[in-house]
């Protein structure tokens, strides 16, 4: 069996490590914010200038925008029964995932000549959000 001191010495350095972790996952928080809102700023300063792309430092940004539905509240299990009802029962498991109900909103709302279809009002939320797309531009 290992001393007394290595134990001591371990439970230091795992809790030292665990605050290093808290730490850690704090500063991606305060990152995550930070992207969140210039995000949102660039976004709302090119829609405002009506650019929907523009390269800068060999990075290509462009205006993107994702349909974004989830349930309605405390209407979830009318809508899993409706999505059932009407043949969609295998988006259904013990939920509805986020983004596939989304993409099957989406679908549903350009099948239905842009609006929601009937049997979905009301079950869902549906909303568009804006974001910046951010890759390397292909030009040299």
């Amino acid at each position: 069996m290992e001393s007394t001191d290595s134990m001591f010495e371990l439970a230091g350095r795992l809790k030292s490590l665990r605050d290093e972790k808290q730490e850690a996952e704090q500063h991606l928080k305060d990152i995550n914010a930070a992207i969140e809102e210039t995000d949102y700023r660039l976004a709302t300063m090119m829609a405002e200038s009506e650019t929907h792309n523009f390269t800068h430092a060999g990075t290509m940004f462009s205006l993107t925008t994702k349909t974004r539905a989830s349930a309605t509240v405390d209407h979830k299990e009318e809508l899993f029964t409706a999505l059932r009802r009407e043949g969609y029962g295998d988006l259904v498991y013990e939920t509805v995932n986020a983004n596939s109900l989304s993409a099957f909103v989406k679908e549903q709302i350009a099948e239905n000549e842009d609006s929601l279809p009937e049997w979905l009002n009301g079950l869902v939320n549906v909303f568009e959000k804006t974001t910046v797309g951010v890759r390397k531009s292909t030009r040299k």
